[in-house]
């Protein structure tokens, strides 16, 4: 990127561009996430015998209906990278937009719990999917100065459909649910279907003149995109040399070292224990005698989740990446430790009527600092680090291994708790948390300000 003095400072050109592309194509976040946060208000409904809809779950299945999107997404996420390869970012994140129409039309008309189990299969495709591409999106579109700040965007968009959903959940119907997060996806290729192609695609495809013209789409129509375009040529043609296999391409030092950190990230955010705080917070509330509705508790946690991730969109590009994993991780196991010390006095039988609002506040400062760090940047990071000639399919296996881990982690809660107590297992997620930071400190780069040619230098152990 040129330097910011003289004529320099034309050449940047705006990014206003950037900002809507990235608004247009979060649209698609919004929508996956309001797949995430409808089993919360959903679930209740479908386990009450006496609700008059034309479906009923007991608690076994509804424990799947809510499990399965994580399966979906594992599927999903696989081929997303590879498929946005084929046909272009663009093009499949508009097809992504079918499987979540889908998914809430057979949520609409579902009148068995078989039914049910499909629509959330085929939303999880969808949302694993939107998971791979998004990120790789922003990334590819973004300037090194604001790329941060847009990256952070896809996390904000996740939680602002979760409290979309929380928020219709406490005042409207099933049915009502269904129609309004319907028309997501809708809206979403309403607004992106103008949005340019990423110049890093079109130059992989050898369409020099529309990568320029991406470019100036995105930049502004005064901008010298010549530097720019060389920049990313010489990247792409860099990688592709002597790779004739995505083993051999995987065998270079710099993608080996980005595979290690978006994976890496990956399980760290999962093995946080964050689906297990945004699931159970209902229950942890209750079970430390909070007074506060299940409903209001659900969108305290989606809120707390929106306006953390708004103050780490602005510090991303500032602070920079690693100061906010550090200390993510930090405040995260201090949280957890709080957690597990009072329900180990709780367990034990000793007088915690004083600590009442105690848990409540450890979980809100949990996810409050969760999202500044390890709830956006290891997907930006993913879209930021892995080398573009593997981008797609590295992308795919890393959304893939996390939503593995989110399912996991989820599903195993309930024995985790019977065998190390409730106590023990926030002790453990809290000394995970602790392990993040080490591995935050120690392995992960920093990338604020850097262009993607400069990352995959300093991968590469270049000065």
């Amino acid at each position: 990127m040129l330097p910011k003095n003289g004529t320099a400072r034309h050449a940047e050109g705006s990014k206003t561009p950037q900002y809507l592309a990235t608004l247009a194509a979060t649209m698609l976040v919004f929508s996956a996430g309001a797949i995430i946060g409808w089993s919360a208000p959903a679930l209740p409904i479908l386990e009450d015998q006496n609700s008059t809809i034309s479906v009923h779950a007991t608690p076994d299945q509804s424990s799947w209906i809510g499990s399965l999107l994580a399966i979906g997404a594992f599927i999903g996420a696989l081929p997303a990278g590879s498929l946005a390869d084929k046909l272009g970012r663009k093009m499949s994140m508009l097809l992504l937009a079918v499987p979540l129409l889908l998914s809430w039309g057979l949520i609409f008309i579902a009148g068995s719990v078989n039914l049910l189990y499909l629509a959330r299969l085929i939303g999880g495709i969808g949302l694993g999917a939107t998971c791979t591409i998004i990120p790789m999106y922003i990334a590819e579109i973004a300037e090194d100065s604001v790329r941060g700040t847009l990256s952070s965007s896809f996390q904000l968009m996740l939680c602002c459909g979760i409290l979309y959903t929380y928020a219709f959940g406490a005042v409207a119907s099933y049915y009502s649910i269904a129609i309004a997060c319907t028309i997501l996806p809708l809206i979403f290729v309403a607004v992106f279907f103008r949005a340019p192609e990423t110049p890093v695609y079109l130059l992989k495809k050898g369409l020099r003149s529309q990568a320029e013209m991406s470019l100036k789409t995105l930049r502004g129509s005064q901008y010298n995109t010549t530097r720019e375009l060389h920049s990313l040529q010489n990247e792409l043609t860099k990688q592709s040399q002597g790779q004739t296999s995505f083993a051999k391409a995987l065998n270079r030092r710099e993608a080996k070292y980005a595979l290690i950190i978006s994976l890496g990230m990956m399980v760290f955010q999962q093995f946080s224990g964050i689906n297990i705080v945004i699931f159970y917070s209902s229950k942890i509330f209750d079970a430390a005698g909070s007074t506060l509705k299940a409903e209001l508790c659900t969108i305290l946690v989606g809120l707390a989740q929106v306006l953390s991730t708004l103050v780490s969109m602005v510090l991303i590009d500032r602070a920079g990446r690693k100061i906010l994993l550090q200390v993510s991780a930090t405040s995260m196991s201090i949280c957890l430790l709080v957690l597990g010390y009072y329900f180990m006095k709780k367990d034990r039988g000793d007088d915690v009527s004083s600590m009442g609002m105690v848990p409540v506040a450890a979980v809100i400062i949990y996810i409050l600092l969760f999202a500044i760090g390890f709830g956006p940047i290891p997907w930006m990071m993913s879209g930021e680090v892995l080398p573009a000639d593997i981008k797609g399919v590295c992308t795919g296996i890393a959304v893939s291994l996390n939503w593995t881990l989110a399912f996991l982690v989820t599903f195993s809660f309930q024995m985790l708790t019977s065998t190390l107590g409730n106590s023990g297992t926030y002790f453990l997620f809290a000394g995970i948390c602790a392990c993040g930071l080490l591995f935050s400190t120690f392995v992960v780069i920093e990338t604020k300000g850097k262009s993607l040619q400069e990352i995959q230098d300093e991968l590469a152990g270049k000065a």
